[in-house]
């Protein structure tokens, strides 16, 4: 421990608020350095790099260096959309060194499945995932009567959806 009381090497924080990113930055710089990605870049702006239709049918999983210059991309895709990104490996290569600055890419690889595990295999490339459909609370009468007095259609659903959230909270 220092006189400051904090452990050595640990960076002083700044006073206020600070940016989220700033906040993550070192375990996603980590974490892609574990998979090989010196820029990580490469992993946050997929789809600005490489466009969105190919980032829809692939992601990049692991970058490995072998003896010679240059490195393996490998990408994850599914079985329909393989074919498709064999044919466009040298635009996605030069993409990708065009985000690196040098050649830094030689070859890519596709795979279907994931490097380390199946459930990485099974994720899917678009990125949305399906809201989970809320169920609402049933209105109680005691609510409807309150809002009833509302012209306003929008206004009165919003009031009857609050005190049906309020009421049916259990008491702490």
């Amino acid at each position: 421990m220092s006189q400051t009381g904090r452990p050595y090497g640990t960076p002083r924080r700044k006073r206020g608020f600070e940016r989220a990113a700033s906040l993550v930055a070192n375990r996603v710089r980590s974490a892609g350095e574990t998979r090989g990605f010196a820029v990580t870049r490469l992993l946050t702006h997929w789809p600005d790099i490489v466009g969105p239709d190919i980032a829809a049918a692939a992601r990049p999983v692991e970058i490995s260096y072998g003896r010679g210059f240059g490195a393996t991309l490998t990408l994850l895709t599914t079985g329909p959309h393989a074919p498709m990104l064999e044919m466009q490996k040298e635009s996605i290569r030069t993409k990708v060194n065009t985000c690196y600055g040098y050649a830094a890419i030689q070859k890519i690889r596709l795979t279907q499945t994931s490097a380390t595990g199946f459930s990485e295999g099974r994720a899917q490339f678009d990125g949305r995932q399906a809201d989970p459909v809320r169920q609402e609370p049933a209105v109680p009468k005691a609510v409807s009567e309150a809002a009833d007095g509302i012209d306003d259609q929008n206004l009165r659903m919003a009031l009857e959806r609050l005190g049906a959230n309020v009421l049916s909270r259990k008491k702490q």
